[in-house]
């Protein structure tokens, strides 16, 4: 029934609500709880895993993860705050089925020199800020990503990651501290002709999504 004149327009439907009709059968109710928090969830992926194609495929985990536990939602926290725990999650389990696969490559060339030297050839490069935040713990990556290039708040940050304040607080120091190191080791080496901004905190090539963030709500 279309709107009369001078009427309010109706408010938009919450979070809550749309994953209860999805829960219903509602066909429509999941994508459009997805399309609402895509933008800031693929910004967790992408930032955290490093690689648009890995983040891409963590990110389609996740949210089928999400559509087949909708009902084991209990509402303790908000919907936002569920789907990106299964984000974060989904991009942590890939970190270490990766290092899993490198190590056995890095095995396999150990024990078959002169072969996969096209593959690890990124073994030799300079570090830069990307490949520093990958070194990090995934915990601690994790916190990085949420709080310095997405502009999280601490007590948002924990609550999505189920830890206290002040792990995520200790994290965060413990994290900077090695990247901080990797990086001015980084670039003590580099050549005279080679140029980067090593103190961004933001990957290369990325957007500051911390400051499109400002002034919105979360």
């Amino acid at each position: 029934m279309p709107r009369q004149p001078g009427a309010r327009p109706e408010p938009e439907t919450g979070d809550a609500e749309l994953l209860s009709r999805h829960i219903k059968g509602d066909r429509e109710a999941f994508g459009e709880l997805f399309r609402r928090h895509r933008t800031r969830l693929w910004a967790v992926a992408v930032r955290t895993l490093g690689d648009p194609e890995d983040a891409a495929e963590a990110l389609q985990d996740a949210m089928i993860k999400a559509y087949q536990s909708a009902s084991g939602f209990k509402g303790k926290s908000a919907v936002s705050t569920w789907l990106h725990r299964i984000v974060v999650n989904s991009c942590l389990d890939r970190i270490r089925s990766n290092q899993r696969r490198r190590a056995l490559a890095e095995r396999n060339t150990r024990e078959s020199p002169g072969e996969g030297s096209v593959e690890n050839e990124d073994i030799a490069l300079s570090l830069t800020v990307r490949e520093a935040l990958v070194k990090l713990p995934p915990e601690q990556r994790t916190v990085l990503v949420y709080v310095d290039m997405l502009g999280y708040p601490l007590d948002e940050v924990a609550e999505i990651l189920a830890v206290r304040p002040g792990t995520v607080k200790s994290r965060a120091a413990r994290g900077r501290k090695k990247m901080a190191s990797w990086l001015t080791s980084a670039g003590a080496e580099r050549n005279s002709g080679e140029s980067g901004d090593v103190s961004s905190p933001h990957p290369p090539g990325q957007r500051d999504i911390a400051t499109e963030r400002r002034g919105t709500k979360p």
